[in-house]
């Protein structure tokens, strides 16, 4: 072999060698890119279903919120309807009540009127009986007088209508009784008329 086949052939050795380098380097890279690419794309899918988390925990959260929301309002509205049952209820009873008063008040005045002799007749006292069994009635349903003579005059359960001079009662008592006052539970259905002294 001549001189110049023999360095043509080294050449060739070096230029592969470099060759086989350069290759070697451009795989290595490739495979880095490759990993780089994998790895970046594991994080993206990590983020991404860290946002789908995200996303169904705030649904989740606001549809939490909206179901107490709605069970707090339906609370609400069955003590509301339950309270205006109830007013319902006592104003329709108290409207009752104020329409047998003038009843009561017809048989007190009958009783009155009858004399001495005629109360032991059989039919004064049926209507005795009648009157006590109406009152017991109202009694158990809530329905009481409200009681006046004796006691100081007061506005919110009396209705003064005559005023008397007297001294052996004190000032601003309620000397007599005109017409029965009545409460029903805790509020007045009808105010006693009454004579106060000054």
């Amino acid at each position: 072999m001549s001189e110049e086949t023999v360095s043509k052939e080294e050449n060739k050795g070096a230029d592969t060698t470099e060759m086989n380098t350069d290759s070697k380097e451009t795989v290595e890279e490739t495979k880095k890119e490759t990993k780089e690419t994998k790895t970046s794309d594991k994080a993206d899918k990590k983020t991404a279903k860290k946002k789908k988390k995200d996303s169904k925990d705030e649904q989740i959260a606001e549809l939490n919120d909206k179901l107490i929301r709605s069970m707090a309002e339906f609370d609400n509205f069955r003590k509301r309807s339950e309270k205006e049952k109830t007013q319902m209820f006592e104003i329709g009873a108290k409207d009752i009540v104020e329409r047998i008063l003038p009843v009561v008040d017809n048989f007190e005045r009958g009783l009155m009127a009858v004399s001495e002799e005629d109360k032991n007749n059989s039919f004064v006292q049926g209507i005795e009986q009648i009157y006590k069994q109406l009152m017991t009635a109202l009694e158990s349903a809530g329905v009481k007088p409200i009681e006046a003579v004796g006691k100081e005059f007061n506005p919110d359960y009396h209705n003064a209508v005559m005023h008397t001079e007297d001294d052996s009662m004190g000032e601003n008592i309620v000397a007599e009784e005109l017409q029965k006052g009545y409460m029903y539970k805790d509020s007045v259905v009808r105010h006693s008329m009454v004579k106060v002294v000054n």
